[in-house]
């Protein structure tokens, strides 16, 4: 009998508050700079995005607040759990993202971050305008009315 690997599991970790408090106006996946036991930590799914969001520092974007929980099985070089860490885009994706984000009322969020087949850590970010709460309040409407529609169907 094998012992059964924690990193075999598929990992897609949301930002689930993200699209309810956001309206996504474009959407770009980007490569992370992480160290190994960050990494480690990632294919174990100890992330949280929820507080986490993108800034721009000397024209490279950096995610700040995201948590990586540190890696059990390191002993003493293990990582700091919350940390700027940079994004990996072309130039011109950041040039654009860059112009963006300066209008009033923009900003860059992650959405998602996963494991592409190849193995990399790969993170979707959107850039995203703040909804207002009648926009917070329609959306649950119509999630609501979706709701009874699928227990009708059922039924």
């Amino acid at each position: 009998m094998s012992k059964p690997n924690r990193f075999e599991k598929i990992v897609n970790i949301k930002n689930k508050k993200a699209s309810f408090e956001f309206e996504f106006i474009d959407t770009y996946v980007t490569g992370v700079m992480l160290t190994g036991t960050e990494i480690k930590s990632i294919r174990e799914s100890k992330v949280s995005l929820t507080e986490a969001f993108c800034i721009f520092m000397d024209g490279e974007l950096y995610i700040r607040q995201m948590h990586i929980s540190p890696y059990s099985m390191a002993a003493s070089y293990n990582h700091v759990a919350v940390r700027d860490r940079k994004l990996l885009l072309k130039k011109k994706e950041l040039e654009k993202l860059e112009t963006k984000s300066a209008e009033k009322g923009l900003a860059i969020i992650p959405v998602r971050i996963f494991i592409n087949d190849r193995g990399l850590a790969k993170m979707e970010i959107a850039l995203a305008r703040g909804k207002k709460i009648h926009d917070k309040r329609q959306d649950l409407k119509e999630k609501d009315a979706k709701r009874e529609l699928q227990r009708m169907a059922f039924d």
